[in-house]
């Protein structure tokens, strides 16, 4: 489970985001969409959710099994159609070391297999309700 707190006060659009550890993020809306520009957009929180934690996951998977896997990097873009009526996520994945094409391919097959891409790939229910 996961869980944070946002909030908005009279600052358009500044946002901040927070754990029930402490940890707070400050998100805003782009200039054009009238914010400042402070911080990560919501929708990029979104895709930085997918890439951090597919990346991570590829990080244990190649620690567990000893291979000289030195970075992954990721490229994340979130593409809506015109209707809004479909979103399409691009990821693209670069690993840096010493691994093989049997490696390289096990590691795309484990970066699916991330809790965010899961999360993301199948049906979601969200459930909104003022509290008292």
């Amino acid at each position: 489970m996961a869980s944070v707190t946002t909030s908005i006060k009279k600052e358009l659009y500044r946002m901040e985001v927070e754990s029930p550890s402490g940890n707070v993020v400050i998100a805003d809306e782009p200039l054009e969409n009238g914010g400042q520009d402070l911080g990560f957009s919501p929708t990029e929180l979104l895709v930085s959710a997918l890439g951090t934690c597919t990346s991570a996951t590829l990080r244990m998977y190649a620690d567990r099994k000893g291979w000289d896997l030195q970075e992954v990097k990721m490229e994340v873009d979130l593409d809506r159609d015109e209707k809004g009526t479909k979103t399409t996520i691009h990821c693209k994945i670069q690993l840096f070391g010493e691994l093989d094409d049997e490696q390289r391919e096990r590691l795309f097959q484990i970066a699916k297999l991330c809790p965010v891409h899961k999360i993301l790939t199948h049906p979601i229910e969200i459930n909104t309700e003022f509290a008292p």
